[in-house]
């Protein structure tokens, strides 16, 4: 059983920065997509960065140059450096996984979520 327990989460000012943490355990996938994703209240969910098993890495275009995702494998840990914040990025934060490449940005095909951390920009 996949679990995800996603950290980091909290307040910041805009112009300010945060690094989310995603620790997975259970996942055992060769061939896989990792995201973060991101809702908002009255939004739909949306990918914000995705790593498909291929070395694949993608960004929504509102964060790109400003978000980076990374995996340390020796960790199982998934991170989202996230800079230069705006009040837009405000929006619960999601971790999720799915043991099939392709498509790594489209969140009705992932099958394992974290429960999600609280992000918070201020202007």
């Amino acid at each position: 059983q996949v679990q995800l327990v996603e950290s980091g989460g909290g307040w910041v000012q805009a112009g300010g920065s945060l690094r989310l943490s995603c620790a997975v355990s259970g996942f055992t996938a060769s061939a896989y997509c990792m995201g973060w994703f991101r809702q908002a209240p009255g939004k739909e969910r949306e990918a914000v960065a995705s790593m498909d098993s291929d070395g694949t890495i993608s960004y929504v275009n509102s964060v790109k140059g400003r978000f980076t995702i990374s995996q340390d494998n020796a960790k199982n840990t998934l991170y989202l450096q996230m800079n230069s914040l705006k009040p837009e990025a405000t929006a619960m934060y999601y971790c999720a996984t799915k043991p099939r490449r392709g498509l790594c940005s489209r969140p009705k095909l992932y099958n394992a979520w974290g429960q999600g951390t609280q992000v918070t920009v201020s202007s």
